[in-house]
């Protein structure tokens, strides 16, 4: 329990002092989250290094793995406004993002207003994104690049910060859609969230049995995670780190003269710039996290995998071997030089 400690407000004037705030943050968030979420420490860490990133998660994983838990946990020790939408397949864009409506007054006069969706939030969760139709998938392009939204011709910014975390069901489900490249990049991360240990799994069979959760304090204002966001753009990365990122992402890529043999050979297209920019924003938010202010290949490389993964396509040959992206990450690591 943190209960003794004050909420973050603001961020340090000074670099220094403002980066080993972070970092005695990002622990207090651990510990507050802890109490009610047992294991998945990793995907937490890439939660939270999207978030300061300002980026967007893609979660996959089975049901029951206390996904929503996670991201409910999270607005609340943030001070952050959270809603959540389930997909369906019958769910409309206004479902998402709002709409015009009649209303009228005891006088008789009536007149079109906006009715906000629940877009309009600061942690969006899109449970099963991938159970609606295209159409509705794209509602959630615009505010994830834009940060605002386009009704009956009026654009509508949305509330800083901003962060989507989507969940995903394995594909091969009926009734599910795939998602666009469009929309897949717009993801920072492909979060993939797996089952627990056995002993995490005993834990969580005995707290979530119980009467009822420990409740949270919140830990950290919107204005101050504003300010930590802005920091993480500041942290210095040297050309060596940027060519690094390049080669790694540029790699993935079958017709490029550097990619490694196998890539022609299982992939069926490759990386765009943007998962360079992924990979270093990533590697900025993480250093910080960690009370750090340089950023080297190792931080890049940490992230290869959650940037990667959903950013390149396997041909047929690759899927029908059994092959998938991770595999292919791994290979690459080994492959591509770090110098």
């Amino acid at each position: 329990m943190v209960t003794s400690l004050s909420m973050i407000d603001t961020v340090p004037a000074d670099t220094h002092e403002a980066v080993a705030s972070l970092a005695a943050t990002h622990r207090r968030l651990r510990e507050e989250v802890g109490q009610v979420i047992v294991g998945q420490h990793d995907v937490l860490d890439q939660v939270l290094t999207a978030l300061f990133a300002r980026g967007h998660c893609l979660m996959k994983g089975v049901p029951g793995l206390a996904k929503t838990l996670i991201v409910s946990s999270l607005a609340r020790t943030m001070s952050l406004a959270f809603k959540r939408i389930q997909f369906t397949p019958d769910l409309m864009p206004t479902d998402i993002t709002g709409g015009m409506t009649l209303s009228g007054d005891v006088s008789g006069y009536r007149e079109f207003v906006f009715r906000k969706g629940p877009i309009f939030t600061n942690i969006l969760l899109a449970d099963e994104i991938n159970r609606t139709p295209p159409k509705t998938q794209a509602a959630l392009l615009e505010a994830m690049e834009e940060w605002h939204v386009t009704v009956a011709g009026a654009t509508r910014p949305l509330l800083p910060p901003f962060l989507v975390l989507a969940t995903q069901n394995p594909i091969e489900q009926e009734g599910t859609y795939p998602l666009p490249m469009s929309q897949l990049d717009r993801f920072l991360f492909m979060v993939q969230i797996d089952y627990p240990s056995l002993d995490e799994e005993q834990t969580i069979l005995q707290t979530t049995t119980r009467d009822s959760l420990p409740a949270l304090e919140s830990i950290i204002t919107a204005e101050a995670i504003l300010g930590y966001q802005e920091l993480v753009r500041r942290v210095p990365v040297s050309s060596y780190v940027a060519n690094y990122a390049a080669r790694l992402a540029s790699a993935t890529r079958p017709e490029h003269a550097a990619a490694p043999d196998f890539i022609p050979k299982w992939v069926q297209w490759g990386c765009g710039p943007r998962a360079g920019q992924s990979l270093l924003l990533a590697a900025k938010s993480h250093v910080l996290l960690n009370g750090r202010f340089n950023v080297s290949v190792d931080d890049v490389r940490a992230f290869a995998h959650p940037v990667l993964r959903h950013r390149f396509g396997l041909n047929f040959t690759a899927v029908s071997e059994g092959y998938d992206t991770d595999t292919i990450i791994d290979w690459l690591l080994d492959a591509v030089p770090q110098e």
